[in-house]
């Protein structure tokens, strides 16, 4: 199993070997809202997204995940707990389980490894409460100046005119981050452009003034390591 992102060898080496592996196929799901959390899972190849769907329909991204990710609440008790998020699997992959029991009773005497689990699983809901309170509090703009920021955070390529954002995101695959429509989102894109504040082309953007963005949103500066989309 490859080394676990966030974790430490040691814990790592604890979650070894997992109770099985499963292979993910295109717009499957791993897990979905309302279902009973049992497993952890680790992204061993393929990518999957963490969002959340409106009884309307309504896609919001909140992050994607990586290989190595570790996917999944980590469940300290044995109260029954149901995912709030669902994990969509957006490229064929596999992935490691490792159910929540044998967590429990592998860790049951390692407080050092347990904190550091709860920590993990934290900062993961931390992510997803700043993306919720750019949404918020400044709206569907505000939501896609965020996703602007987090994507130079996660995937940008300094150059010598701006921030290039080497990723390959269609205008609706944006749309879902900031839980608007894919029209809202080319006519707030377009207008970034008109004002020389982004630059387009062959689908691609590159951020000419990302100060501009911050302070629309009045953005705290968070730690990197919080705002991002991964």
């Amino acid at each position: 199993m490859p080394r676990i992102n966030g974790l430490s060898k040691q814990l790592a080496d604890r979650l070894s070997p997992p109770d099985q592996f499963l292979t993910i196929k295109k717009n499957t799901f791993l897990f979905q809202q309302g279902e009973k959390v049992k497993e952890l899972y680790i992204l061993l190849s393929g990518k999957i997204q963490i969002g959340k769907i409106s009884p309307d329909g309504r896609e919001l991204t909140l992050r994607f995940c990586d290989v190595g990710d570790i996917i999944g609440e980590f469940i300290f008790d044995e109260e029954e707990v149901s995912y709030i998020v669902d994990a969509k699997v957006v490229e064929d992959g596999e992935v490691a389980v490792v159910k929540q029991k044998r967590v429990r009773d592998e860790l049951m005497d390692d407080s050092k490894s347990i904190i550091e689990l709860l920590k993990h699983s934290n900062l993961q809901y931390r992510k997803d409460q700043t993306k919720f309170r750019d949404l918020v509090m400044f709206g569907k703009k505000g939501a896609l100046y965020s996703t602007l920021i987090r994507l130079s955070n996660s995937y940008g390529v300094k150059k010598v005119d701006g921030i290039y954002l080497d990723v390959n995101l269609t205008n609706q695959e944006i749309a879902n981050f900031c839980a608007t429509s894919r029209e809202s989102v080319n006519r707030m894109l377009n207008d970034l452009k008109r004002d020389g504040i982004i630059g387009i082309e062959k689908g691609r953007i590159t951020i000419y003034q990302l100060d501009y963005l911050k302070t629309e949103i009045n953005c705290e500066n968070c730690p990197v390591v919080l705002c991002s989309i991964k």
